[in-house]
């Protein structure tokens, strides 16, 4: 059974940061792509950055330059560091993976910036 397990999200004001982090289980971590997505209230999900087995890399643009993706392969985890936060940042945000061509995602941390 794949276990996304996401945390680490919370209230901030403008400007501040927060660190998130998907803990993975079911999976063989190193070899998968693995994705944040975030999705506001009333809006569709939409893809924030991805991270590569390889260690590569891509954000939207809105992020680019404030968020940074990583991975640690030894605790099959995978993180969002959040930076310079703007109110436009709110949002669930979610953890992905696609194994065996089906899709897997967390339940979800909530991010609240306030102005």
């Amino acid at each position: 059974q794949v276990y996304l397990v996401e945390s680490g999200g919370g209230s901030v004001q403008a400007g501040g940061s927060l660190r998130l982090s998907c803990r993975t289980s079911g999976i063989n971590f190193k070899i998968h792509r693995m994705n944040w997505y975030r999705q506001a209230a009333g809006k569709q999900r939409d893809l924030v950055a991805t991270i590569s087995s390889d260690g590569s890399t891509n954000y939207t643009d809105s992020v680019k330059g404030r968020f940074t993706i990583s991975r640690d392969n030894a605790r099959n985890t995978v993180y969002l560091q959040m930076n310079t936060l703007k109110p436009e940042d709110t949002a669930d945000y979610y953890c992905h993976v696609t194994w065996r061509s089906s899709d897997f995602w967390g339940r979800g941390t909530q991010v609240t910036v306030s102005s």
